[in-house]
């Protein structure tokens, strides 16, 4: 691969790329929608990933080009980056991690560069090819400006420079994207940033499966708006409690203020909050401010005209997928006899909250589950933003082969569109490792 992304590059730019550097994308095996709450969460890095080739160049102008003909080439001064949020195209990713190392370092004259980028990780399928492809950047730039960073650093910059395009993420995807090991998926937790192994058992296959249905989740208010939810809902139990409420931001932080277990958020979450949807008026009500303060102060642009929320929900997913995480660790370590069963269970758990209490599945997502688990799955669950994207199973190692089959026909086989995306859409997985640099010799 490395060899004809180099005949490439030379075609296209009529010299040699100086190095290469790969980011591979990442599947969460348990804890969705709870990195941007504070909580830990469970990812591992898969074996699909971004390449770029690169040359840097005197001139002030970095050139990007993709193998794939599906993406345009772009080109830019290095001076001068602009990150368009409204349509969210392959080059922007790309910018994104080129401003933050630029900004990090203050970087006045920063050096110029040919990129040519080929990525294996199927696009918006939850498997974090934009992350990859920010982090890709962000190691690329630092390479070719001759700096240097720990993988820790540059995984906050990445996530912090990943939010120019509009995604309000949590920082899970640029850490595996960085600190992952081959062999070990991690236990990732956030301020400090720290990743530990987490050993998963053998006689367990991890199957992705592409549901087909693609989301963009920065083209998309859905993602947005849960974030929101969770702060609404942080600023709601932290009042009740008779906490700073203004300070508070995450829902993590009101458990470490309280200094109560996540068994007694979840009590704390069925007192103070009701199921039914709250609307601005409301929310304004129970803060004591007014609506232009609640637009001000709280809400982020993409948000401002969302008229009801809903915190019960989303607060209570938090809280017990955020316990969920901790246990499915725990079982990893321990190694029960039964452990493959009792990981299945919380992966069933995850997926039935991430539907009915974050609504962050779909319909084919659904089906796509219900195959999964009719053919042999242990545990099933969609995996990333959701509303789209893909599923993570845990098969049984002697049962994967007919685990395949069954899927194929029964999912892939069945529909014009699917079957034609088959083959990138259903593969075992094993823990990969994380973002490198190769230098041509």
């Amino acid at each position: 691969r490395l060899q004809k992304l180099k005949e490439m590059f030379i075609s296209k730019f009529g010299s040699a790329p100086k190095f290469y550097v790969r980011a591979p994308g990442r599947v969460n095996l348990i804890g969705e929608h709870i990195d941007y709450c504070g909580y830990a969460v469970l990812p591992m890095a898969i074996e699909q990933d971004i390449l770029i080739a690169v040359e840097p160049v005197k001139t002030e102008v970095v050139q990007l080009a993709n193998t794939s003909s599906l993406y345009l080439d772009f080109s830019t001064s290095v001076n001068n980056i602009q990150i368009n949020k409204t349509k969210p195209q392959w080059h922007n990713y790309f910018l994104c991690g080129l401003k933050g190392i630029q900004e990090h370092f203050g970087l006045n004259n920063p050096t110029g560069m040919n990129c040519l980028l080929d990525g294996t990780i199927p696009p918006s399928s939850g498997l974090s090819s934009s992350s990859a492809l920010v982090c890709c950047a962000g190691l690329v730039t630092l390479r070719a400006n001759g700096k240097t960073l720990s993988k820790v650093e540059l995984a906050e910059i990445c996530t912090k420079s990943e939010r120019y395009i509009g995604t309000e993420g949590g920082g899970m995807d640029q850490s595996i994207s960085f600190l992952a090991e081959e062999g070990t998926a991690k236990l990732i937790e956030f301020s400090p940033l720290r990743a530990t192994d987490v050993r998963l058992p053998s006689g367990a296959a991890f199957v992705i499966a592409n549901s087909c249905v693609e989301m963009n989740k920065a083209a998309t208010s859905h993602y947005n708006i849960r974030v929101m939810e969770c702060r609404l809902a942080t600023k709601l139990l932290s009042k009740s409690k008779g906490l700073d409420w203004k300070k508070m931001l995450r829902l993590h932080d009101v458990q470490t203020k309280l200094g109560v277990s996540l068994e007694e958020m979840l009590t704390i979450v069925e007192e103070v909050l009701h199921p039914e949807p709250y609307s601005t008026e409301e929310i304004c009500k129970c803060l004591g401010i007014s609506l232009e303060e609640l637009r001000a102060q709280i809400l982020s642009q993409n948000t401002q005209d969302v008229p009801t929320f809903k915190l019960y929900q989303r607060a209570k997913h938090v809280y017990s997928e955020a316990a969920r995480v901790l246990e499915f660790q725990k079982i990893c370590n321990e190694a029960p006899a039964n452990a493959i069963q009792l990981l299945g269970e919380l992966m069933n758990q995850s997926y039935i909250s991430c539907k009915e209490m974050y609504e962050c599945s779909c319909p084919e997502l659904d089906r796509l589950v219900d195959v999964c688990l009719q053919f042999g799955a242990i545990g099933s669950r969609l995996t990333g933003a959701g509303w789209g994207g893909c599923t993570v199973s845990m098969v049984p190692t002697d049962k994967l082969n007919a685990f395949l089959k069954n899927v194929k026909k029964a999912y892939y086989q069945t529909d014009v569109q699917r079957l034609a995306l088959e083959n990138n859409s259903l593969f075992a997985t094993k823990p990969g490792r994380g973002a490198l640099v190769f230098v041509e010799a």
